[in-house]
């Protein structure tokens, strides 16, 4: 069985080249046989012709073949290899690779993003027009040192990032070496924007305590001096000093509350509280101030339990921020309505809604997304005047956050505004 495979195989290559020569030796005999019926050639001759054209029929002629065989197994460079490419597509930044001259030889699909004029085999300076990437790119490439650049692209918004030219030595497809340059940008602006926020936060808290402290020192000496003995001034000079210590008791209390938030925001509270006798609990405590300032408030709670899972001091902390602000900046309305319903709405988890509504003057378009913004106010001079530190909203944003829930504010001008703390239903226990 083995001598008839092997002569079979080595039979086989005969076989093919006559099926492929066939028509042209079945031509060349039909034209010989005619030459030798009309008695222009003999039948040796023809007999010998014949035997010419099978042989150069079936001889292994491999020019072409040889030719492209050598074509196909000339090496490939190795930069263009795909293992190359794959390693660039996959990095998460937007990243180039250029050869010596500036030529781009792969990108990945964030840096196309990133700059849609970039093309493979065209130079990178010509797609990157800034002067930093130019500099630096132009830089590595001289001297094959690593170099930084960090510009501001305008487009299509303002994002600060950071270039780095890295030279990467590639061994050529004869065995020599060759530095290729990969660019990788990263972008700074989150980081630009916490750094900006920190500076403002920092300038916000020092102005807010620098305005009572300064209150409390000019008090401080008049009541040293000239007011020593002056019973009726006194008095009234005390007064303004407890409210300005007030008022640095709960910035404080406000700041060290919203830094205890942020702190813990990546851990999902996991105890199941019930909202029904916390609201009750904060509407209760915030009767005096309703009193005050002649405002009823309105309460629509379920009479069934509502939970969720949540930090009980945190929600406290919530409400009354929610229904105290009410209270003070939508005095006008003589009204504060709170209600908690639950939400189901199809595909989604079902939802728990708490909605502060206040009638006042209702607040303008323009301020609504900045609301929850540290220390902004929409009247600076009306907030102070009401005890507020501009951060109250501030902390209930990071309170429903880390709650995983949302914050939504809707308002419409001299009607009142509607605030609206939504939390994830809590799941019922499991029955065991």
């Amino acid at each position: 069985m083995a001598i008839d495979d092997s002569t079979s195989s080595l039979f086989a290559p005969w076989r093919d080249r006559l099926r492929h020569s066939a028509i042209i030796l079945l031509v060349a005999g039909l034209a010989l046989a005619a030459l030798v019926a009309l008695g222009d050639l003999s039948l040796l001759a023809a007999g010998a012709v014949f035997l010419c054209i099978v042989a150069a029929a079936l001889v292994p002629w491999r020019l072409h073949d040889v030719a492209a065989t050598r074509d196909d197994v000339r090496p490939v460079h190795p930069v263009e290899a795909a293992a190359v490419s794959a390693v660039v597509a996959g990095m998460p930044d937007p990243a180039v690779l250029l050869d010596r001259a500036g030529r781009v030889l792969h990108l990945n699909a964030a840096a196309a993003q990133l700059a849609p004029a970039l093309r493979r085999n065209e130079l990178a300076q010509f797609a990157l027009r800034s002067p930093e990437i130019i500099t630096a790119l132009r830089e590595a490439i001289a001297t094959s040192e690593t170099r930084r650049a960090t510009y501001l692209d305008h487009v299509p918004v303002d994002r600060w990032m950071e270039l780095i030219v890295t030279p990467v030595p590639m061994p050529t497809p004869f065995g020599g070496a060759d530095k290729c340059m990969l660019m990788t940008f990263h972008d700074q602006t989150p980081l630009r924007r916490v750094e900006e926020m920190r500076a403002d936060f920092v300038a916000n808290a020092s102005h807010e305590l620098r305005t009572p402290l300064a209150a409390l020192s000019g008090f401080i000496d008049t009541l040293q001096g000239p007011a020593r003995d002056d019973v009726k001034a006194r008095d009234r000079f005390l007064g303004i000093m407890h409210n300005q210590a007030t008022r640095m008791a709960r910035l404080i209390d406000d700041l060290l509350s919203l830094s205890r938030v942020e702190l813990s925001a990546h851990v999902r509270p996991d105890a199941l509280v019930d909202l029904v006798p916390i609201i009750r609990q904060v509407a209760d405590g915030l009767e005096p101030l309703a009193r005050e300032r002649q405002v009823v408030i309105d309460i629509d709670l379920p009479d069934m339990p509502v939970t969720i899972a949540g930090d009980r001091e945190e929600l406290l902390r919530l409400f009354e921020n929610l229904i105290e602000n009410a209270l003070k900046y939508g005095a006008s309305g003589g009204k504060v309505m709170v209600s908690l319903t639950t939400v189901l709405s199809g595909e989604a988890a079902p939802e728990v809604r708490v909605v502060v509504r206040d009638f006042g003057p209702g607040i303008a378009p323009e301020h609504l997304p900045r609301l929850t913004e540290r220390f902004y106010r929409v009247d600076v001079g009306d907030s102070r005047a009401q005890g507020g530190t501009g951060l109250g909203l501030s902390l209930v944003k990071h309170i429903v956050n880390r709650h995983r829930g949302r914050l939504l504010i809707e308002s419409v001008p001299k009607q009142g505004a509607s605030f609206t703390a939504a939390f994830p239903q809590a799941k019922p226990p499991e029955a065991t």
